[in-house]
């Protein structure tokens, strides 16, 4: 076992604090990665506010990590010391069911999230991202181009493929009129993949304020969601909308906006369910509400080979460890343009 340092989370309601564990020694077929950045996501919080349900603690959380490799087992290919990677929110998975066979490892009924999942290897949780190192297997290791700045990738590693991966199943593309519900972390990402596709893009958003940086990061319009005026003018327009909004609102004002056959992609998951949806708007144009859960590996490597193919990045805020709790309250006041990322040389001291 390697020791290593940590930001962890003891409750429900304490603050993250510095926090000593150990990394597991290197396995024939791991990697083990320097982090030098890790965004901070909204589910981050959700799990360390246990708003789910089913947190355990202690907890350090994170799966959007970038870092440097700095070993690898012996029966490791395709990545060498000093290469850039990334880890997204799965290490691991059963490998044998029809989902793992279709590349979807995020739906596998055994898959193992970065963190609070269980370890195999140690009989305990798993650790994440807000830590100096992490050791993973190759299969769940992501090749990141140097192209990109390594510091605005990290949220492409959730955020990122969480909007990529329903716009590409759901085959938007050019002359698509596409909705984006909500300007945070995943909806700006949502935005800049619609648009890179060809779509026409819409924000719907409830500050008229963000329409300026919405169309910045290629929306053709915004629509204010509050104003019924607003939405009045865009019924049954909509071939995809996809909603990023993690808090219960009513469905059914989306709905009503898309065309026949349209569908009402859902991938921010609230902590209490959403007013039920009224069944005539689905009947009389049949038109569906559908969810997305990020991504398999072979599609995460994909949308970060697109993104730097096209010059993608998420617009982020660089904060150090230290500010992690001041940022979990600005996340839950939108108060982040887009996303906070954490670089993790700031956490030098090995605790006692």
């Amino acid at each position: 076992m390697q020791k290593t340092i940590g930001y962890a989370a003891h409750n429900h309601n304490s603050p993250l604090v510095p926090f000593s564990f150990e990394r597991r020694d290197l396995t024939p077929t791991d990697v083990q990665i320097e982090i030098l950045f890790c965004g901070v996501c909204h589910s981050d919080i959700h799990q360390v506010r246990n708003e789910w349900g089913s947190s355990v603690f202690p907890m350090v959380p994170g799966h959007e990590i970038v870092g440097k490799v700095t070993k690898v087992g012996n029966e490791v290919t395709g990545f060498k010391l000093g290469d850039t990677v990334g880890v997204g929110c799965l290490v691991d998975s059963c490998r044998t069911c029809p989902d793992c066979h279709d590349n979807l490892e995020q739906f596998c009924n055994n898959a193992v999230f970065t963190y609070n999942s269980p370890d195999k290897h140690t009989g305990g949780t798993n650790y994440g991202g807000y830590s100096r190192q992490i050791v993973v297997n190759q299969d769940f290791v992501l090749h990141v181009s140097d192209k990109l700045d390594p510091a605005a990738v990290a949220p492409l590693l959730c955020a990122g493929i969480t909007t990529y991966s329903p716009l590409r199943h759901w085959k938007v593309g050019k002359g698509d009129k596409v909705g984006i519900v909500g300007l945070g972390g995943l909806g700006h990402m949502g935005i800049k993949f619609a648009h890179a596709f060809g779509a026409h893009v819409v924000l719907f958003t409830t500050s008229p304020d963000k329409a300026e940086d919405a169309k910045r990061l290629g929306a053709d319009e915004v629509v204010v969601s509050k104003n019924q005026d607003e939405m009045q003018k865009h019924l049954a327009s909509f071939d995809f909308i996809l909603n990023t909004v993690a808090a219960p609102h009513n469905l059914d004002v989306y709905t009503a906006l898309l065309k026949r056959d349209g569908t009402l992609c859902l991938v921010g998951l609230p902590d209490h369910p959403h007013p039920s949806p009224a069944v005539g708007n689905l009947i009389f144009k049949r038109r569906r509400i559908v969810g997305s859960l990020i991504g398999g590996l072979k599609e995460t490597q994909e949308m970060l080979d697109f993104c730097a193919e096209n010059a993608i990045t998420s617009d982020i805020e660089i904060i150090p460890i230290q500010q992690i709790n001041e940022a979990y309250e600005r996340v839950l006041k939108s108060d982040v343009k887009y996303r906070f990322v954490i670089d993790l040389a700031s956490l030098k001291q090995p605790v006692d």
